[in-house]
């Protein structure tokens, strides 16, 4: 179990990496669509590569980042069944969703999507509008990203697995247990009464000054 354990820190590892790319492919589109739009507006100049690189990007997000939504517990859950479950219970839930569900369909849309990469790359598909890109590296993306929550999935369930089976003492790489919207909302209140803290203090001051 322990070699496991580190094939899934690795993998994690390979997950926060892509990660933190992600955070610069969403910049890059940010600053592209940025310039497009300016000049468009302000010189009536466009370009169809530069608009398909924003969707490029964008594809590369949502493709890449699948793994990393996975890794941090962010993905869709229906909170309000799963909360009133054991970490336990949630735990061998988790496990079978995995092996029933999440890993044949990576597996599968792996396999419908590399032919039609390979197609793409060998033909050198290009983009049917004027002066847009070559198609294959967008299309590239399909198999790798479910590759990548392949990976994830399977570094998922050994957590599940090590958890279950008392080597881990969490079934997720997030240690907490609440929603990100219960964080968030968390992080406003603590935001507000600081704010109202200083206003205090600010009043205090004023009225001893006085």
């Amino acid at each position: 179990m322990s070699f496991l354990l580190s094939v899934s820190r690795l993998i994690d590892a390979i997950s926060l990496g892509l990660g933190k790319l992600i955070m610069w492919l969403i910049l890059g589109a940010t600053v592209i669509s940025a310039v497009n739009a300016v000049l468009r507006k302000a010189f009536s100049v466009g370009s169809n590569a530069a608009l398909e690189i924003q969707w490029y990007l964008f594809a590369g997000v949502f493709m890449l980042g699948v793994g990393y939504v996975m890794l941090k517990n962010d993905h869709v859950r229906i909170d309000f069944i799963s909360g009133k479950f054991s970490k336990r219970t949630n735990a061998i839930i988790d496990a079978i969703g995995i092996v029933v569900f999440t890993i044949p369909l990576a597996i599968i849309m792996i396999d419908l999507a590399w032919p039609y990469f390979m197609r793409a790359y060998d033909s050198g598909e290009m983009s049917q509008n004027a002066g847009g890109l070559i198609r294959w590296p967008a299309i590239f993306l399909i198999p790798v990203g479910f590759a990548v929550l392949l990976m994830q999935a399977v570094s998922e369930l050994i957590k599940r697995i090590g958890f279950l089976t008392g080597h881990r003492d969490q079934p997720f790489s997030v240690e907490h247990d609440k929603t990100a919207e219960e964080i968030l909302a968390e992080e406003m209140l603590a935001e507000e009464e600081a704010e109202n803290a200083r206003a205090q203090a600010a009043r205090t001051q004023t009225t001893g000054t006085n």
